[in-house]
């Protein structure tokens, strides 16, 4: 019975479970005579600040559907992760949550030896503003030297429109800047971020006559998850990659890049070349 009760009510067991986990103490509230583990019913009402008798009813399935403000609040109450939050709002509502975009914390030990992993394979992790945080040796030695930059200029719409070797590496350099741009605002929109880009363009705008032009274009929706992409390497020479954009798991700022080399020949170029850098 109990069984078919967590089937017909997902949303009331996923509140159960995730409560059960939590220490009182670590919240302020007494740890002795308790009869089961975790925060009682009215102590997460009473940390989301909402009605101890609605958040029963939500365990109980009772009620109705919640607001997106509730699962909110109660998100926060039971201190859930981005990938726990967006399950609650799956079984509450059936959608996800609104993008929350969340400026850049870095990134982590793991996700570095990720991309450490992927050598020689270029790979890189920006956010949704289009900032590098992260990068490999093969980035490095064959798109761009970020650890040589400042971190403020580790932009990839500020290499691609500042920096001369950007215009150098491509052939084809005003149709991928208009491709580019259109995937950046895509992404920016995507992660709620809209309002934090305003710098960056106001920037770009005032330093790039190009930029500015097409930026008052009109956009134009792109599906930019994979693509093939061409650069001119100064010493490799042409190069063809299978781009391909990952999300981040539980990161809606960030996003995994990898440029796979598209033949054998362009493997072995880079193998080349990280050789000989050390």
């Amino acid at each position: 019975m109990s069984d078919l009760l967590a089937a017909e009510n997902p949303l009331g067991t996923y509140l159960k479970d995730r409560r059960t986990r939590l220490d009182p103490g670590a919240f302020g509230f007494p740890a002795e005579r308790r009869r089961t583990p975790g925060l009682r019913r009215e102590e997460v009402a009473q940390r989301a600040a909402i009605s101890p008798t609605w958040y029963t009813w939500l365990e109980q399935g009772r009620g109705g559907a919640p607001s997106a403000d509730v699962l909110d609040r109660i998100a926060r109450a039971l201190m859930l992760t981005e990938v726990e939050r967006e399950r609650l709002f799956l079984l509450g509502l059936g959608r996800p949550p609104e993008a929350r975009y969340r400026k850049n914390e870095g990134v982590t030990p793991r996700l570095q030896r990720v991309l450490d992993a992927l050598d020689p394979t270029p790979a890189m992790i920006r956010t949704a503003t289009w900032d590098v945080v992260a990068w490999n040796r093969g980035a490095t030695v064959m798109l761009a030297d970020y650890g040589a930059m400042p971190p403020e200029h580790r932009n990839m719409l500020r290499f691609l429109f500042l920096d001369p070797r950007a215009r150098a590496s491509h052939d084809n350099w005003d149709s991928v800047a208009r491709f580019i741009l259109s995937a950046f605002r895509l992404d920016a929109a995507r992660a709620g971020a809209a309002a934090d880009v305003e710098p960056l363009v106001e920037e770009l705008s005032r330093l790039s006559p190009e930029f500015r032009a097409m930026w008052r274009e009109a956009d134009v929706p792109v599906v930019h998850r994979e693509a093939v992409k061409q650069i001119r390497h100064p010493v490799a020479g042409p190069l063809s990659f299978e781009y391909s954009t990952f999300a981040v798991d539980g990161r809606t700022d960030l996003s995994l890049l990898i440029y796979n080399p598209a033949t054998p020949a362009d493997a072995a170029k880079i193998s080349d070349m990280l050789a000989a850098a050390g």
